[in-house]
């Protein structure tokens, strides 16, 4: 809080926000933008064997780890199928709300090229030997996200959430809804 009342509510690159909350009481103003977005691609060829990385800057729990694809939106040259399911943590990275989006997608090329700032290396692994590491065997939200792609890969037992195009009246622009189709 500034010395005349004000408060830092969000800054940047160009402005700071100031806020200050008139009535005698606990501002009802809302937190400024507090997400950031992560995507993980799960890539499967019809070998069952999935693509993986070995990343070169990584948290320790996961150092040396081969994982699934994932970062902030960075492109993989693949078709997107389905978003398979999300996780949703509150006040993570820089105390920001986080989302993870777990995406199903198809390998247009078994072709491999990474970005190496960034990836250590990157290879297609069997399936049952990349879920069979130990950090997988014991983290279950990541078990579950696996089962539920090779779940969709396999039979369609599972569908996750699926784009569809519509426009809305709020804005009048063509948009994504995803969504599971209604048996």
């Amino acid at each position: 809080m500034c010395p005349e009342g004000f408060n830092f509510h969000h800054a940047e690159p160009g402005y700071v926000m100031l806020t200050y909350w008139i009535p005698d009481e606990p501002s009802m103003l809302p937190d400024g933008p507090s997400h950031q977005i992560g995507i993980g691609g799960f890539v499967m060829n019809e070998n069952r064997e999935v693509l993986v990385v070995k990343e070169k800057q990584c948290p320790c729990q996961c150092r040396g780890i081969w994982k699934l694809p994932t970062g902030f939106i960075n492109k993989i040259d693949t078709t997107f199928l389905d978003v398979i399911a999300f996780r949703h943590v509150h006040r993570i990275a820089f105390e920001k709300s986080d989302l993870f989006f777990a995406c199903m997608l198809k390998p247009v090329s078994f072709d491999i090229s990474i970005d190496e700032k960034e990836i250590q290396a990157a290879k297609w692994m069997p399936l049952e030997e990349f879920t069979e590491q130990k950090f997988y065997q014991e983290d279950q939200m990541l078990r579950k996200v696996i089962d539920l792609c090779v779940a969709t890969h396999d039979n369609k037992r599972y569908s996750g959430f699926t784009p569809h195009q519509l426009i809305s009246k709020f804005d009048g622009k063509l948009s994504y809804l995803y969504y599971n189709e209604m048996n």
